[in-house]
């Protein structure tokens, strides 16, 4: 038993609560909860890289996660935003100095060099950086090229050669209508590479994600992957200025979403809040309203860093330190989450593996 869970427990028990007030909420299906590997094992090498990825395989990660952005030639490839130069080194690169510009990219003016402005051939010219510094390890700077999707998915085509149950592609499209105002739609290259490599049906290990709305109907009508409905504690989808995530994430929102996604992957202070000094507040309904909607929980991200843990796990007040990122997932876990983001696949397969609040 976890030292939250003990402490809770005396305390309902002080009240008169009998222990199965702390009893651990299920998954939707009843199986174990999923680590969604957020953009590789980001917490320990280079965002979005082959070796972010690979390493996360190895640490036991279910699923890896890519955020995919396309090039000027219409190649899918990983990077977190389709700005490059906090995951890059363009910025160094004087034959692209003219390159930089300024575009609006879902309603916010945004400066830098972006994807949709190189061909893969000269993005494959760059080399991946920690996009924390003041965090993390900056040792694998200048290593690692930027991959394309199907690189990825290449690597875990041979990761899984002789696996009873293969490590799963957690796909998310990054604005995908700007991209599509722009002539470079994610949905046709996306399904054709997954369909290539095998990607098919309702039982595939796949989710594909996405904050926007239109986009994963799109995706819907032309195929029966698994998709997830993003969601943020604030404001809506870009593709939908009218709609709020807060009102998408009411029970009567959960039920329109259900029409056309498998799950939500929600910011995890809808899961649980964080009062103003940084404590965990009491769960929301969030996980059992959409459970009872049909739809699956995979809420983002879980750090172990200081700067991102709730007041009561962190290690100290070095920003940079690791507190107990094992005890706020347990916490979370006992929601009855089905799954969950993390940087840390390392601590976050432990610690479901480890079941000690299911």
């Amino acid at each position: 038993m976890t030292r939250r869970l003990a402490a809770l427990l005396a305390a309902l028990l002080s009240a008169g609560c009998s222990a199965d007030a702390v009893t651990a909420q299920p998954t939707l299906d009843g199986e174990p909860p999923i680590v969604i590997a957020h953009r590789g094992a980001s917490g320990e090498r280079p965002e979005h890289t082959l070796a972010s990825y690979r390493l996360a395989i190895e640490l036991g990660a279910d699923y890896i996660e890519p955020d995919l952005v396309l090039t000027r030639d219409g190649v899918l490839v990983a990077r977190h935003e389709n700005e490059i130069s906090e995951t890059t080194d363009v910025a160094d690169h004087p034959e692209f100095a003219g390159r930089k510009t300024t575009k609006t990219i879902d309603g916010h003016a945004v400066t830098g060099w972006f994807t949709e402005d190189f061909t893969l051939a000269e993005l494959k010219t760059l080399r991946a950086r920690e996009r924390l510094p003041k965090l993390r390890s900056t040792e694998y700077d200048g290593q690692y090229e930027i991959p394309t999707f199907e690189e990825i998915l290449t690597l875990l085509a041979e990761a899984n050669k002789g696996r009873a149950k293969p490590v799963g592609v957690y796909p998310e499209t990054k604005h995908p209508s700007y991209f599509a105002s722009i002539g470079l739609p994610h949905e046709t290259p996306l399904l054709a590479l997954l369909d290539r490599y095998g990607y098919c049906g309702a039982d595939a290990a796949v989710f594909i994600q996405s904050f926007e709305v239109a986009n994963l109907k799109t995706l819907r009508a032309k195929s029966d992957l698994p998709l997830i409905q993003l969601m943020d504690g604030e404001g809506g989808p870009a593709d939908d200025p009218k709609q709020t995530y807060a009102a998408m994430a009411s029970p009567a929102g959960l039920k329109a979403v259900a029409a056309y996604a498998d799950g939500i992957g929600p910011n995890k202070a809808m899961v649980i809040p964080r009062g103003a000094l940084g404590t965990l507040g009491e769960p929301t309904s969030l996980v059992r309203d959409a459970h009872a909607a049909g739809l699956k929980v995979h809420p983002w991200t879980f750090r172990r860093e200081n700067y991102f843990l709730p007041l009561a796990d962190k290690g100290g007040i070095n920003p940079a330190g690791h507190g107990d990122l094992a005890a706020e997932i347990e916490t979370y876990l006992a929601t009855g989450i089905d799954g969950l983001f993390s940087d840390n696949p390392r601590e976050a397969v432990a610690t479901v593996k480890k079941g000690s609040v299911r």
